[in-house]
Parts: structure tokens; C-alpha cells; sequence
């Protein structure tokens, strides 16, 4: 490996690419059961796929993946990464203990600055990573946070809350805050130089879900006096947590538009509207489909219309 790049506007191939995708999103069932979490399907194509692009287009050429459960669905899906142009390798999470936890299982794969992103988190609007590298700059600032000015408390006690000093820098971050203090929520994107690692190595188990939390982390950096900043980043964001979140994401990226995949048999008469039909399903009957996704090689047989319904192999989720 080459020394580790510094940023400040340095240059992005020094910059290396991990993101999170071994949870076993058991909200998410029944997909959960078949598919990772990042492997599920936004207009056809996975979660994954949008963060590998998304490092790819600021110049990061290798990526760390971690994997955990049905990592094997990953690994044979996302390969070695060359049809994106990068280099990816891929870490087993062998228990699932949180954030830090799986922070802490890449270290020996990391010489140099990192962006860290989530593999559950889809950004609507914003984004933009390479602002993030010119704020990155020890030994002034060693971590930067991706946030938004989020209006929805509840939204912000779902993530994690960000206080600022009259200076810029972050003096504390707080974990699904009960009573945010602030508008800033904390996106599931950061930029840390690898003295982070301290941090985590000396990160304890958090007493409410008995994990190690990189917001723990982070603290010990700002405590320690490494400079933390916050970058704004992102506009709208999602967490895909549950059904209904994956159809929001969806439907918010499609727009107005219908989505229709490869080998798509629909029956004369259908009317499809701002819906989903993915690679292979067949519609067998004049039915309408509105504000709905069908998985791909689902067969749906029956004479009802479908709304605001995500329709698979396996049953259908209503998401009203």
C-alpha cells in the first residue's frame, strides 16, 4: 500500500472506502431471511451497489466490506468489485456488537484516511462526499460527520445528535437521544483518520443495547482532544429499516415513473402506476398496481388490484 493520504483537498485515491452491511435486519423480515440488508433492491439494483458508486465517483479505488449475516449472498453478487472499477475485499463480522464492533474488525486492512457508511442508509438528496475530504485536515480535524438539519425530532432519536461549540468543532455526540438538543442529526457517513482506532479499542459496551457504538468512539476522540467537525451534507435521508421504508425509498426515487424490469410479463389491460415491476414478474390478470413494487420472478395470479403493497416470491406486505 501507498502512504496514507491526508486531506485538505488531497487526492481521493488515498482515500479508502468501508461500509457496514452485516446486520441481520430483522425488521425487514421476511426479505431479511433470503437477502442481506444492503442487497435489497432500490429501481432494480441493491442498496450496496449505490454506496460502491457513490465512493467510486470521488475517486476511491478500494473498499472494505463487512460482512456478516448472509455475507455469502454479498460476496457472490458484489465479486471483487471490478465491474465498478474498485478493488473490494471483505471482512467477516463474526458477532454482531454494533458499530464500533465492526469498526474495530477492519483495522488491520487500514493505513490511511476511511469513509465509513452504513449499509442500510439511502440518501434521497445530498451527498456529497468529496466535502467531507476537504474538511478532513489533522492535525486540525481527524473525524468528520455527514449531518442533516433534520426538522423530525423523532427521526433524530432514531440516529444520533450533534453539538457544536462556538468554534465549529463537535463537543459531543449522543446516541437516539431522548431529547435532542439540536436539529443536527448524525447520517451513517464519516470520514476518520485512523486514529480513530484508539478510540475504538478503548470504546465499552453500551449499558441500553449492550454494543459497542462509534458515537462511543467518537466521544473518546473529541474527549482526547482530536478535532471533530460536522459537514451538511445531506438533504434527505432514510434509514431502510423496515418494509415500508424500502417502498418510501422507492417511490420517492422513482417519482411519477414506473419502473419496468427484463423478461416482465403483464397482461393486457394492466395499468401500472408509479410502481415497480421487477426482472421476470408476471402480472397474469388486468389488474391495476399503484405505489407498489413486485420482486422479481414473482407470479401474481389473482384478479385484486394491488396498492402500496410490496409483493414477493413469498406473500405480500401491506404497507399502509
Amino acid at each position: 500500500m501507498t502512504e496514507a493520504g491526508r486531506g485538505g483537498g488531497g487526492a481521493t485515491g488515498a482515500v479508502l472506502g468501508v461500509i457496514l452491511a452485516a446486520g441481520r435486519g430483522m425488521r425487514l423480515a421476511p426479505f431479511s431471511e433470503r437477502s442481506p440488508k444492503p442487497m435489497l433492491p432500490v429501481l432494480g439494483k441493491p442498496l450496496l451497489v449505490y454506496h460502491i458508486e457513490r465512493l467510486r465517483d470521488i475517486g476511491v479505488r478500494r473498499i472494505v466490506i463487512v460482512i456478516g449475516h448472509l455475507g455469502s449472498e454479498i460476496m457472490r453478487s458484489i465479486g471483487d468489485g471490478s465491474r465498478w472499477d474498485v478493488t473490494i475485499d471483505y471482512v467477516d463480522q463474526t458477532e454482531l456488537l454494533g458499530i464500533g464492533h465492526a469498526v474495530a474488525a477492519v483495522e488491520s486492512h487500514i493505513d490511511r484516511p476511511f469513509f465509513l457508511l452504513l449499509g442500510d442508509i439511502f440518501i434521497l438528496e445530498g451527498g456529497d462526499l468529496g466535502a467531507m475530504l476537504e474538511i478532513l485536515d489533522p492535525p486540525d480535524t481527524y473525524a468528520v460527520l455527514a449531518v442533516k438539519e433534520e426538522p423530525d425530532p423523532t427521526a433524530i432519536q432514531r440516529n444520533f445528535v450533534v453539538l457544536e461549540d462556538e468554534g465549529g468543532f463537535v463537543n459531543r455526540v449522543i446516541e437516539k437521544p431522548r431529547h435532542p438538543q439540536t436539529n443536527l442529526k448524525g447520517c451513517g457517513i464519516y470520514l476518520f483518520d485512523p486514529v480513530v482506532f484508539d478510540a475504538v479499542r478503548r470504546t465499552p459496551r453500551t449499558a441500553a443495547r449492550d454494543e459497542y457504538e462509534i458515537t462511543e468512539s467518537i466521544q473518546i476522540m473529541i474527549d482526547d482532544g482530536y478535532g471533530v467537525r460536522a459537514a451538511r451534507v445531506i438533504e434527505d435521508d432514510l434509514n431502510v429499516s423496515d418494509p415500508r421504508d424500502l417502498l418510501t425509498v422507492n417511490l420517492r426515487t422513482l417519482g411519477d415513473d414506473v419502473f419496468i424490469g427484463e423478461d416482465v410479463h403483464l397482461a393486457e389491460g394492466c395499468r401500472i402506476e408509479r410502481s415497480l415491476i421487477m426482472e421476470g414478474a408476471r402480472v397474469e390478470h388486468p389488474i391495476a398496481v399503484q405505489d407498489s413494487m413486485i420482486f422479481p420472478h414473482t407470479v401474481v395470479s389473482g384478479h385484486t388490484d394491488i396498492s402500496r403493497r410490496i409483493v414477493t416470491p413469498d406473500g405480500t406486505i401491506d404497507c399502509e
